[in-house]
């Protein structure tokens, strides 16, 4: 009995976890526009064009000098992004460079810290879908410590905005499976953290 019991209460907290997962992702969107910035950094994945093309138009607003977009297919050629994204050629073809070594979100934050170092910024812009975003900042801010400064800017995913979302087999499946993906890294992080913080060597020259 007190196995069951266990279980039970396990099962309330993890969902009661949920929803408070699935309601932080809605209350995410619509956002006013974020502090300007030195980088902006769009994440691929599902809906990548509407990611791109979110950070694009920042850019055009003048928030930020220039876009690393994250984890682009090899297969896809530049034009072909700018094409799909819908994104004004002047602005892509001067300040928008293109990562293809990632291949998922771990790899979306160790891209994003090579470009962020290499053009020796300290704050960006952060776009991706409002569910992936949890996800995706507890990454970044593994790679990317102070006093690197970090704004977030969720795109909605549509299917998500409907009240009882439960309701609907996409959305449901799509929370649990990306809560659990988080609660897969916190669970990492807080393991890490038990253990002493390793600190970059100093960087000469």
């Amino acid at each position: 009995m007190k196995g069951v019991a266990a279980l039970l209460v396990f099962a309330l907290i993890w969902a009661a976890g949920l929803f408070a997962f699935a309601a932080r992702v809605q209350q995410s969107t619509p956002l006013p526009s974020p502090k300007p910035a030195e980088g902006i950094v769009a994440l691929t994945g599902a809906n990548s064009n509407e990611r791109i093309g979110a950070a694009v138009e920042l850019l055009t607003e003048g928030l930020g000098r220039r876009v690393l977009v994250s984890g682009v297919n090899r297969g896809v050629s530049r034009e072909e992004l700018r094409t799909a994204s819908r994104t004004a050629r002047r602005f892509y073809d001067c300040c928008v460079d293109l990562g293809f070594t990632a291949a998922d979100t771990v790899g979306n934050a160790r891209e994003t810290a090579e470009w962020a170092h290499a053009m020796r910024y300290e704050s960006l812009i952060v776009v991706t879908s409002d569910y992936h975003m949890p996800r995706a900042m507890l990454e970044l801010r593994a790679v990317l410590r102070p006093p690197m400064v970090l704004e977030t800017y969720a795109v909605a995913t549509p299917g998500l905005k409907v009240r009882r979302w439960w309701r609907s087999p996409g959305a449901a499946r799509l929370l649990v499976v990306e809560y659990c993906k988080y609660l897969a890294i916190l669970g990492r992080e807080a393991v890490l953290g038990l253990g002493p913080r390793v600190t970059p060597a100093p960087q000469k020259g």
